[in-house]
Parts: C-alpha cells; structure tokens; sequence
C-alpha cells in the first residue's frame, strides 16, 4: 500500500485521457470520478462525459452551449474571474452530458408519439384521418378506424404520414405498422404499401414576410429532415408489422415521417388503388421532460436545455393512452357533429340486421 501510484499525476494527460476513454459504460466514468477529488477534476476539466456521449450519439456534436434552467440550479452570474467562469461551465456540461447519456441508456422504452400532423392525401377527412392510426383498434363501435390514401391510377404513387413526437431528443428504436384489411369489402382486401421508409427532423423556423407578417411553407416544405432510413418491404398481411432500425438513431427536434412506398391494393369499386393503415408505433426513449433543444438557422447549432435532473419514473412516464383516448373521443364527438348535419361520410359495411345486433359492433 505504501507503493501506491496515481497514473494520472505520472503518465502524461493525453495518455490518461486515452486510458479513461477506454471506459464504455457512463457509470465507469462517474465511478472514476468518485475516486479523489483530484480524478473529479481531471474528469470534468477534459470534458470526459461530454466526450462518451458525443462517441455513442454524434448527431449531439452540434451543440455549442449548454443551459441548466432547473429549479436547483443557481441563476447563472458574470460576478467572479474568468478562469472560475470556466470551471463552472465545465461543471455544468459535466453534469449534462452525464445525464445526457444516462437517459438514453436507462429512461423507459415506450411509445413515442404525441400528435398525428399531417398526411400527404386523406380519401374521406376526418373519418378516414390520420388521427385514426394513434388507435390500435381497427374499429370505434360501428365505424371502421383507419387512415386512407385518395385513390391513384399508378400503383407507384408513394403517400406519407408525419408525427410529433413527445420530447425535441427521442432515441427511436423501431417503428410498427398495420395495414387496414376491409372488413366491408368483399375478400377482405389488405391496402397495404410494397415497402416504407422513415424520416426525422425538426420543423423550420418560420420566415418573415415583407411585411413583416410570418410566412410558413407549405405542407411538404414545413421540415428539415436530418436522417433518412433504408427502406423496408411491407407484408400483404392484417398485423401489426414491426420494422427494427440496423441501431438505434437520435431525433433531433422530435418530428418523425413515415413513408409509405408503392401500392398493392386496387379497390374494385372504382378500380384505384389506396393505401390504408390502421395503426402506427414509434417506440424508443423520449428525454422529455428532462431535457430540450433550440435549434438554429441556418447554422443547424443546437442550444441544449436542462429542464431537470430527475428521471422520470415508471408512473411519470406518459404511455401514450391517455393522448390515444382524448383523440377518439374528439373524433367520436366530431363524427357525431357531422351526422347531425347530414354532411359525414359513412361507408356502406354490407352489414345485415343480425350482424348489426351482434355483440361485437356494440358501443
């Protein structure tokens, strides 16, 4: 014991920070930095948690500042000397980027979306509106639930469903998806797509007109997607179909677009061919409420926002219900508006009286 050496006063810094870089699990790194206070500071003044975290998610090397708003943590001050400036803002990052990290690896998994925006073409809106994939369900009492495309002549016509997700950095991991088999058409037809693909970004910033009044884009231009998937073959086939990404991907700005690519379906009434999907899952971690992100233009520069330092736990964590239940209870309410005035779209199920007294089709 008395032979003792701490590598980190004898080897060179850089040879150091070599060996501690070594160290892959974030709980490796805070155990070092328990060690003495002299193995602390060596940690935090090179920045060692920013530096794994930014190796597991290199997306995050467009931050360039980092700002704690929590309830916990001091109002930043411009009072003392530089070099204690420097080492506060060190501390801070420190604590970030180890959050950071911990949140991607030990936040719930869960399903991610909070609000369907927009679809690229709606057959019948809103009864057959993108707000119907946020239920699993294929049917709400009597009415089929489901998203259909307008009908196109050319099957290679593609369509696309966009989300916001509930937090501005979600770690996706997969995405599931179910075609709508129609249960009212004769030989229950499956419009499924030949194959999807999926895009993440973040909205842009409005721009100001002339006039100063502000001017946004059209549909199609509203975002900036900043990663593009390979694309994955869809089955001709009534479940939920789940498409699992080569590895997890970082969404900056928490907008999500599923591409759905190729029709196989034509509708013998009219002899187009839609495609229709009863249900969509994005699942993967969401750092909300902990942590949000500003985004710049045109620069693409992220302003990162501590919110809180407190995991969110099991019975914190939103699972998505509660959102699924205001929705269909907004769009129940609306299709009833609509029948009132005359002016809703029901289809024709072919449902005969003993079929409608059954149990199943019952509110």
């Amino acid at each position: 014991m008395e032979n003792r050496i701490d590598f980190l006063i004898v080897l060179d810094p850089d040879v150091s920070n070599r060996i501690l870089m070594c160290l892959e699990d974030l709980f490796d790194l805070v155990r070092v930095s328990a060690v003495s206070r002299s193995w602390r500071h060596h940690v935090i003044a090179n920045g060692l948690c920013k530096q794994l975290c930014l190796r597991l998610f290199p997306q995050l090397s467009k931050v360039d500042r980092v700002i704690e708003l929590t309830s916990s943590t001091k109002e930043p001050t411009e009072v003392g000397s530089s070099n204690f400036m420097e080492w506060e803002n060190l501390k801070q990052e420190h604590r970030a980027y180890a959050f950071l990290t911990r949140g991607f690896t030990s936040f719930a998994v869960k399903q991610l979306i909070a609000e369907a925006i927009s679809a690229s073409s709606t057959d019948n809106y809103p009864e057959e509106g993108i707000d119907n994939t946020l239920d699993p369900s294929d049917r709400a009492g009597r009415m089929a639930s489901y998203w259909s495309s307008k009908g196109q002549s050319n099957p290679a016509v593609h369509e696309t469903l966009t989300y916001k997700l509930d937090g501005d950095l979600c770690l996706i991991y997969e995405i599931n998806i179910q075609p709508f088999q129609a249960f009212f058409q004769w030989g229950l037809p499956i419009y499924s797509a030949k194959a999807v693909r999926f895009r993440m970004g973040h909205l842009k910033p409005p721009v100001d007109g002339p006039m100063g009044e502000s001017v946004q884009d059209g549909a199609d231009n509203r975002f900036i997607w900043t990663y593009t998937s390979e694309e994955f073959p869809m089955a001709q086939e009534n479940r939920l179909q789940n498409f699992k990404l080569p590895q997890p991907v970082l969404c900056i700005g928490g907008i999500m677009q599923v591409e759905l690519l190729g029709r196989v379906q034509r509708q013998e009434m009219d002899g187009l061919f839609y495609i229709c999907i009863t249900h969509v899952q994005i699942v993967g971690r969401s750092l909300s409420p902990a942590f949000s992100v500003d985004i710049h233009e045109p620069s693409k520069k992220l302003t990162l926002k501590v919110l809180s330092y407190n995991q969110p736990s099991l019975l914190e964590v939103p699972c998505g219900n509660s959102s699924v239940y205001l929705q269909r209870r907004v769009r129940d309410l609306r299709q009833i508006v609509n029948i009132l005035r005359g002016n809703v779209y029901v289809p024709d199920y072919g449902w005969g009286e003993e079929e409608e007294s059954d149990d199943e089709f019952v509110l």
